[in-house]
């Protein structure tokens, strides 16, 4: 049997943040910390609709601000915002395979969320290792 890779993350994508109005979110990063909008999506598969705020000078490679919106009261996002409030949700890393490093997460006794990648933003491909084995942190698995 070969050794599980000891360093699976490339980088941190992104924080997802839990907003209640996705329109007001945007215009606060952008106008209080001067973030620039990269993206913007409704993302029925996981029910918000969303926003990918840049974080430091555009030229340069940077990590991401998600401002996440529930689409419906069901949303994972909108059971979030009911129980904890508006807020931090996720950390989100970067990897080259998803599927990789799921594994490789499994192997090491972590539950994810899904047995199989699914559709994430700007059709990234995405997993998630559950709070409970994370310390309590939703953390993101993000393949571009």
């Amino acid at each position: 049997m070969s050794a599980l890779p000891t360093h699976l993350f490339e980088a941190i994508d992104h924080v997802g943040v839990a907003v209640r109005d996705l329109d007001e979110a945007i215009a606060f990063y952008r106008d209080t910390f001067g973030m620039t909008l990269t993206h913007e999506e409704v993302n029925d598969d996981q029910g918000v609709r969303e926003a990918m705020m840049s974080v430091g000078d555009a030229a340069a490679p940077h990590a991401h601000v998600q401002l996440l919106a529930p689409l419906t009261p069901e949303s994972s996002i909108a059971k979030f915002l009911d129980r904890s409030g508006p807020g931090v949700q996720q950390v989100a890393y970067r990897v080259r395979s998803v599927e990789e490093v799921s594994a490789a997460l499994r192997a090491r006794g972590l539950r994810l969320l899904y047995d199989a990648p699914r559709r994430g933003t700007a059709d990234s491909r995405i997993n998630f290792v559950h709070p409970k084995d994370a310390g309590g942190v939703l953390i993101e698995l993000v393949e571009k």
